[in-house]
C-alpha cells in the first residue's frame, strides 16, 4: 500500500456511541487498536479522516429509528477524547449511515487522491457497511481491520465482516498487519 493514496476512515468513534445515549458496551476494545492505527498513520503521512454521524435533532430521518443522538453541538457529537482529532486530520460530519451519503468526503479522497482506504469504527453492520459500499461503488481498494471495528453483537460484528468481504471484497485484516504496510 502506498501511504500517499491512503487514508483512515473512522466512523463514529463519538461520545454518543462509546459512553453515551447509543453506548455499544463492545466499543470499549476497539478504541486501543484505532489510536494505534492513527499515531501510526500519522507518524507515516497516510491521511486521517473522522466520518462522525452529526445530526439535527427534530430533522434527521435517522433519529426516528434510533432517538436523539449525536446532535450537533453536543459532547456527544464529539470525538472520543483518546482519539482527539489532530490539526492535520480531516472531519467530515454525515446525517446517514454512509460517511459518503452528501457529504464532502468524495471529493476530499479526490482531492488528496486516494485509492486505498481503511475503514475502521462502528458499527460493522451499519454506518461501517454503509460506508464500504460507496466505497466499492467508487472502485477504491478497501481494508477492514477487525480488531479495529465492531457492533452491538457478535453476531452483527461477524455477519457485518463477511458481508464487507463477501460483497465488496474488503480485505479483512488486522491493525499490526496494516501498519506492517505503511
Amino acid at each position: 500500500m502506498k501511504k500517499q493514496t491512503t487514508a483512515i476512515i473512522l466512523v463514529d468513534m463519538l461520545n454518543d456511541f462509546i459512553t453515551g445515549s447509543l453506548k455499544c458496551e463492545r466499543a470499549q476494545k476497539i478504541i486501543h487498536p484505532n489510536k494505534l492505527l492513527i499515531e501510526e498513520a500519522r507518524k507515516k503521512g497516510v491521511y486521517v479522516i473522522f466520518s462522525n454521524d452529526a445530526h439535527l435533532k427534530g430533522v434527521d430521518k435517522e433519529l426516528e429509528f434510533w432517538g436523539d443522538h449525536a446532535i450537533v453541538g453536543t459532547k456527544g457529537a464529539e470525538v472520543i477524547p483518546e482519539l482527539t482529532p489532530q490539526k492535520s486530520d480531516f472531519i467530515i460530519p454525515k446525517r446517514r449511515y454512509s460517511g459518503f451519503f452528501q457529504t464532502d468526503l468524495k471529493l476530499l479522497l479526490d482531492e488528496l487522491e486516494v485509492e486505498h482506504v481503511i475503514i475502521t469504527g462502528l458499527h460493522t453492520h451499519m454506518c461501517v457497511r454503509h460506508t464500504t459500499a460507496d466505497a466499492f461503488y467508487w472502485n477504491y481498494s478497501i481494508s477492514i481491520p477487525k480488531d479495529a471495528t465492531d457492533a452491538f453483537t457478535q453476531e452483527d460484528y461477524e455477519y457485518g465482516l463477511t458481508y464487507l468481504e463477501e460483497v465488496y471484497g474488503a480485505k479483512i485484516t488486522t491493525v499490526e498487519d496494516l501498519i506492517k504496510e505503511f
